[in-house]
């Protein structure tokens, strides 16, 4: 699928390459409590389903998910029209950023008050995958085995199938309850960046992580965070005090790359109160203008043809 028609497309009408064997779908692209929020009933703007993606592995039967949210009822039904589970709820494995409510509240629902599943697997860095272990609900879903947790760690490759693989990447953010991670998946033929979540691309560099640059350059994909457009976005609000990078600000740091690059690039995890949030805001026409993208639930992109 060109990038010119993922641009275009309000994500539900997007359908992807029939000889794709391995591709990626956008189940949601918003902050961690969606949209509208709790206590804005009266938010007429696009709705928004919080961040998640899916990578659907047609060669071996698989699909593994991205962030399990508080909405993956509504995201596995959209994935289910796309890709039909071969049985029960069809999900392999759910590998977790961290423990924000966007992120990891969706886990419930593996219970035994809703889908009472059967060991799906669980993959979560170790700061995570004891905060699983050793706190109810969550711990409930170990003992019933609803889930089984599989530890990753920094640097340490997990294998999928013989072509597929995931990568964790350990990023700066507000780690109260476990470490965050973003996650490099990696085919023979293309490759994704999924970093929802961090506080700042110029820590991370200073961490030792990379230029996001050189980040970019190693992908096909890159979803990046887009929580806020600019400082000026929360009125009456420190916004120094909630360091995401902003959107305004990334396309500024990579302006000079070609148009190609910046091309890979799609902004993901945007806030409610964030103009890109609507596809015929100025600002999210801005976005395309320089280059870049923007994600919206339902966009599809081929891994592996």
């Amino acid at each position: 699928m060109s990038f010119a028609t993922t641009l275009g497309a309000l994500a539900l009408s997007v359908s992807a390459p029939e000889a794709c064997a391995r591709e990626i779908v956008v189940l949601g692209a918003g902050q961690d409590a969606g949209a509208p929020q709790i206590g804005n009933a009266d938010d007429t703007a696009p709705a928004l389903l919080p961040s998640s993606i899916a990578i659907i592995d047609r060669e071996n039967g698989q699909r593994f998910l991205f962030d399990a949210t508080p909405a993956i009822t509504q995201q596995l039904a959209m994935l289910d029209r796309i890709e039909p589970p071969k049985e029960g709820l069809g999900i392999d494995g759910v590998f977790l950023t961290h423990a924000h409510i966007g992120h990891y509240l969706g886990l419930a629902y593996f219970g035994r008050e809703a889908a009472g599943a059967d060991k799906v697997p669980v993959f979560a860095m170790w700061r995570m995958a004891k905060f699983l272990r050793e706190n109810a609900p969550w711990s409930q879903l170990l003992t019933l085995d609803n889930i089984a947790v599989t530890e990753m760690e920094q640097g340490g490759f997990t294998v999928l199938t013989d072509e597929f693989g995931v990568l964790p990447i350990t990023v700066p953010h507000r780690d109260e309850f476990s470490e965050t991670v973003g996650f490099l998946i990696m085919t023979p033929d293309k490759r994704a960046l999924y970093v929802p979540d961090l506080d700042s691309w110029d820590e991370f560099a200073q961490n030792g992580g990379g230029e996001l640059s050189d980040l970019i350059g190693g992908v096909d994909y890159a979803f990046i965070d887009a929580t806020f457009w600019d400082d000026n976005e929360l009125k009456g609000r420190d916004m120094s005090a909630i360091p995401h990078p902003r959107v305004a600000g990334t396309m500024d740091q990579l302006a000079d790359l070609p148009k190609s690059e910046r091309a890979k690039v799609h902004f993901i995890h945007y806030n409610h109160t964030n103009p890109i949030r609507d596809p015929a805001s100025a600002q999210s026409k801005q976005v395309e203008a320089r280059g870049f993208n923007i994600a919206r639930r339902g966009m599809r992109m081929c891994l592996s043809t």
